[in-house]
């Protein structure tokens, strides 16, 4: 499972551009033309109506295609990513670029691996902060409230690479008030792992929220070998 996968009894994967062991290099690594890749994906192979699994940046763009696209979207599962919360201020955009700029040495490193995107400091560096404006509450909030189809929210415990004392915890916790507002949408369980060991560690959740979902939409799921 990658950044976003779509599910119509089978189950294409990709990475997002940069991203991944195979993914190459673009010219364009702006969100929406993360949330046209989906298109471009689910039109390759011939899928009609998807259930969308998102993790981190891959949960943003699984939420806005699943707003845009109610009548092609089955339900959508989100791993601890698209929670609403206005955390990005000029301090942080420029604690952002000073984190990237310091890792911009090793994580060419780490690419051949797929842990790091085929992207320069810089455009890692914006492409968060583009993430943090459309993670405010102004912006994701009538995303998500505006999603009419079974959705479901696995989210991590505990802090990440470059976060700070509770600030992961405090911006989950802005989920309680898409819940409270959207009955389509749920917590379907809150792990142990944090936000990068959440996929391999908490694997069985996800996959229990996909089913959840998937029952939802009355999908009986076949695996595509």
């Amino acid at each position: 499972m990658t950044n976003s996968t779509a599910w119509t009894g089978m189950v294409p994967t990709y990475d997002e551009r940069a991203r991944g062991r195979k993914s190459g290099t673009s010219s364009d690594y702006s969100f929406e033309a993360a949330v046209r890749d989906v298109d471009a994906v689910l039109a390759a192979r011939g899928v009609d109506r998807a259930l969308l699994v998102g993790w981190s940046y891959g949960a943003y763009v699984a939420a806005h295609w699943a707003n845009r696209n109610p009548t092609r979207t089955i339900g959508a599962v989100l791993v601890d990513g698209a929670q609403p919360y206005d955390w990005l201020d000029d301090a942080m955009e420029e604690r952002i670029r000073t984190l990237f700029r310091r890792m911009g040495w090793f994580t060419p490193l780490l690419r051949p691996t797929g842990l790091t995107p085929r992207m320069s400091a810089a455009q890692q560096a914006e492409s968060n902060i583009e993430l943090g404006r459309l993670g405010s509450t102004g912006e994701l909030g009538p995303v998500l409230d505006g999603i009419v189809v079974p959705t479901r929210h696995v989210v991590a415990s505990g802090t990440s690479l470059g976060s700070r004392g509770d600030e992961q915890e405090v911006i989950r916790a802005g989920l309680a008030e898409v819940v409270a507002r959207n009955p389509n949408i749920a917590i379907s369980a809150k792990v142990r792992s944090n936000h990068g060991a959440i996929l391999r560690k908490d694997h069985a959740a996800v996959a229990a929220a996909v089913r959840e979902v998937a029952a939802l939409g009355r999908v009986t799921p076949e695996v595509e070998r």
